[in-house]
């Protein structure tokens, strides 16, 4: 999977151009949730046991006095600390898993909702743009203005399918499509997703730029910046305006 790029901050394209930011990895302090309580469940449980071990052993000492006693094997209880410490792993690994879906659930119904989609339509449009790198708060947008969430869309300009894409456009990412096949789902939003991607990456990550050459082409808009000019047409501010960002983001704007 793509790592994926976000947007934060204004959607104003003069004098500023909007930049992709950085995920937050989850280090700012949190809420006490279900998964970090297990956690520290978890360690409470080893230190419990830690103790438990060595007061019966104490008590055994003070009981027999003299008489010879067997000390604790420190291996079998090095092995019983490593096996608690691995099931506390996997328990942690299994509860982000299950906060990771239901994330992911509660925001493909809320789009389905917000855009008035099929459910199935809207888990494709998140799923598809994660894996291309794009945050799927964008993704929607993106579809929305392209085609109205249409999968029959044609324009003028011979683009065709949710993202509307061109063939000639489309033969990059997949040589021998054909129009037909941009009338696929998965494969539309496949490619005009990481067509999308890609436009970040050449324009340095301007979320403005990148989208105004998706709709203008980008050997046109690097045409206009070359002159000095200014390639908006209001259609980058057309998708930014619906645009709420579904990953955690630090904003960053120059």
């Amino acid at each position: 999977m793509a790592p994926i790029r976000v947007v934060g901050g204004s959607a104003s394209h003069k004098g500023k151009g909007l930049r992709v930011s950085r995920p937050k990895y989850y280090d700012d302090p949190k809420p006490m949730t279900g998964e970090r309580l297990l956690l520290r469940g978890g360690v409470l449980l080893v230190t419990a046991v830690t103790i438990g071990a060595l007061g019966g052993w104490n008590k055994l000492v003070r009981a027999t006095d003299n008489v010879s006693v067997s000390i604790p094997d420190v291996g079998i209880v090095a092995r019983q600390m490593g096996s608690l410490s691995e099931q506390l792993e996997a328990s942690r690994g299994e509860a982000i898993v299950v906060k990771l879906q239901l994330e992911r659930a509660k925001a493909i119904i809320e789009n389905s909702t917000r855009y008035q989609i099929p459910a199935d339509l809207s888990s494709a449009i998140y799923d598809i743009a994660l894996s291309e790198g794009i945050d799927p708060s964008l993704g929607y947008q993106l579809v929305k203005i392209e085609s109205g969430f249409k999968s029959t869309a044609k324009s003028n300009m011979a683009a065709y399918g949710y993202t509307q894409l061109q063939v000639a456009t489309a033969k990059f990412y997949q040589p021998g499509i054909t129009q037909r096949d941009l009338y696929d789902r998965n494969t539309n939003l496949r490619i005009g997703f990481r067509f999308l991607n890609d436009l970040l990456a050449q324009f340095n990550y301007d979320v403005h730029l990148a989208l105004l050459a998706y709709n203008r082409g980008p050997a046109n808009v690097n045409k206009i910046l070359a002159k000095g000019g200014n390639p908006a047409n209001g259609y980058s501010d057309a998708v930014l305006k619906g645009f709420r960002p579904i990953a955690a983001t630090e904003p960053s704007v120059r």
